[in-house]
């Protein structure tokens, strides 16, 4: 009867006291991946002047490759992944090459002109990119080259860069999409499986034998 009645008790107190794990009140909100891109083939890339980041000049998808990566902008969110249609996760923050490339870069090449400069890009096969990008950044292969396959190429000043780059980049924040994500509650990043971790078998210990009884002291 008294652990009846004591039963009782707990059960009212724990309908009236909420729990502490139900006190804390967090908005996850599930990021969706982008589509993927059907390429008919694999696509050829060109590289935008006084950077090492390549682009797909025929397609309107902002898609880049840089330093090993591919790097997607979609509906304000940031995403990569080592192949170029295929394979996206989330990325938090803004890839930092991405204030270096200019906004326009389309216009110019349509153009075939670089900041009045007459502009003779190279179209580079993906696969050729894929087995040369990383010595071609390690032995600065485009600055060898002087020109970015730009006539009469003049490089800009620092100071221009960087002021290039800090206006970029409040324009940048200024984008509609990239202030509804900032709006957004807490982001919560798609999850992935985890992998399965395999255990070693342990190996059985040997067992060890039983000590003799000890002899009685002698008197």
């Amino acid at each position: 009867m008294k652990k009846l009645l004591l039963g009782t008790i707990l059960l009212a107190l724990a309908s009236v006291v909420p729990m502490p794990t139900t006190a804390q009140v967090s908005i996850n909100v599930n990021i969706g991946l982008p589509p993927p891109i059907v390429f008919p083939a694999p696509p050829e890339l060109i590289v935008i002047p006084d950077t090492y980041v390549y682009v797909i000049p025929d397609i309107d998808i902002e898609l880049f490759f840089w330093n090993g990566w591919w790097w997607r902008l979609w509906e304000g969110r940031w995403y990569r992944s080592r192949y170029y249609n295929r394979g996206w996760a989330y990325y938090r923050y803004v890839p930092s090459f991405y204030f270096d490339v200019d906004p326009d870069w389309r216009g110019y090449y349509r153009d075939r002109n670089w900041y009045g400069h007459r502009w003779d890009y190279e179209r580079i096969p993906d696969r050729r990119l894929q087995q040369n990008w990383r010595s071609w950044q390690n032995n600065r292969h485009w600055e060898r080259r002087r020109t970015w396959g730009v006539q009469n190429y003049q490089p800009q000043p620092q100071q221009q860069r960087q002021e290039l780059r800090q206006q970029r980049q409040q324009q940048y924040q200024q984008r509609p999409e990239v202030q509804q994500q900032q709006r957004q509650p807490q982001v919560q990043p798609p999850r992935q499986q985890p992998r399965e971790r395999v255990q070693q078998p342990q190996r059985s210990q040997p067992q060890e034998k039983p000590k003799g009884r000890e002899k009685g002291r002698r008197k």
